[in-house]
């Protein structure tokens, strides 16, 4: 059961789709770059992380890739059947998580407000999924006080462990964070172990939202 809720001292966010551009936008480019058909790869993803998958595989291809159970070439050759099993035609995966995340494009004014919320006393935290890929790191010392990657630390959203992990690296109770997500699930988490949650849709929302809950300027 949750604590009573303190003050608010904390701020965790996600990566993609919340420090980029939308993720819809960066999987259009990757697949007009791949010339990949949407229909077929959204189809199989679905069926990846659908309930049916679930029952008669031990190991979700993405839940495994991104806690590190499974390393990114293999992911990208499970990738490669399943996409000409279903197309008929020839699916390039060599590199295709790489160019794939090639696409995400930085979100200044989101980066520009967690740097603010550290400066103005905040804890201040990563939490994301990964697919085993390489990230811009730059100015992250600036940022965060901490960066849980999931491959990293092998568990992923919505797992608790991991965002009580994250709290305990920055030191603070579930009861005194924020967290931004762009994905309904994984808010939806984070609202059950007691944070307060943000369904990031773009800036000029979430300033507002986590000025309101902060008490504080962060423009």
């Amino acid at each position: 059961m949750p604590s009573p809720r303190g003050p608010l001292t904390a701020l965790i966010v996600d990566w993609g789709g919340v420090l980029t551009g939308p993720l819809a936008t960066t999987i259009e480019a990757w697949a007009e770059q791949d010339r990949v058909d949407l229909d077929v790869y959204f189809s199989l993803i679905d069926h990846w992380l659908g309930p049916e998958y679930a029952r008669v595989n031990r190991l979700n291809p993405i839940h495994a890739l991104e806690t590190g159970q499974l390393a990114v070439p293999d992911f990208e050759a499970k990738l490669k059947h399943a996409m000409e099993e279903r197309t008929g035609h020839h699916f390039d995966s060599d590199g295709v998580v790489a160019r794939m995340f090639s696409m995400f494009q930085h979100a200044p004014d989101m980066n520009g407000l967690v740097y603010r919320a550290r400066r103005a006393g905040l804890r201040t935290a990563l939490l994301s999924n990964s697919w085993g890929n390489d990230y811009p790191r730059d100015g992250w010392d600036d940022m965060f006080d901490a960066a849980v990657i999931s491959h990293e630390v092998g568990m992923r959203k919505p797992d608790p462990a991991v965002y009580l992990h994250t709290c305990d690296l920055l030191g603070v109770a579930p009861e005194q964070c924020v967290f931004v997500d762009d994905l309904r699930a994984n808010v939806d988490a984070a609202v059950e172990l007691g944070m307060v949650a943000v369904l990031h849709r773009g800036y000029d929302d979430t300033l507002m939202q986590l000025q309101a809950l902060f008490g504080l300027d962060l423009a």
